[in-house]
């Protein structure tokens, strides 16, 4: 008889109060619910725009006085650069974001706001942060800025 066979399947030591207290415990569980939770939330307030939580936020980062690379805005958003080019796609179409080869370095990209892209943002401004107040509010007693705070150490 092998050892494979003889030996205990792990998942015998697997009862349940294990699944109990790896869903209490697990932080990434329960980062992943509040991150889903906030961008249905977000999603639903940014509907109007016809914007998602996600592509707000990858136009917002876009909003500074020089062009970031491509490679500077995956990092900010912690997305890999195939997943921002994708989802820039949609955004250069509809004529939010511009994507131009960086004059330096012919290799690499670089991102901006249209006009267009600017005037959404500022009218999407007013509904994220209306959004935030709230949040902010639900939260009771636990401190927005140290839950920023934990999140940060954690990324």
């Amino acid at each position: 008889m092998s050892n494979a066979v003889a030996a205990k399947p792990a998942t015998a030591e697997l009862g349940h109060a294990v699944t109990l207290m790896v869903r209490d415990r697990c932080l990434c569980l329960h980062v992943q619910r509040a991150a889903r939770a906030l961008a249905r939330r977000f999603d639903d307030v940014f509907r109007p725009f016809d914007v998602t939580s996600g592509q707000f936020s990858l136009l917002m980062s876009l909003n500074r006085a020089e062009p970031p690379t491509l490679g500077n805005v995956a990092a900010v958003l912690a997305m890999d650069r195939t997943t921002l080019t994708a989802a820039l796609k949609p955004l250069e179409r509809r004529g939010l974001v511009k994507v131009a080869v960086d004059k330096e370095d012919r290799r690499s990209r670089r991102l901006s706001l249209t006009a267009a892209g600017r005037a959404l943002l500022a009218k999407a401004l007013p509904a994220w942060t209306a959004t935030h107040d709230a949040i902010d509010q639900e939260l009771g007693p636990h401190s927005p800025d140290d839950l920023q705070a934990a999140l940060r150490a954690l990324a």
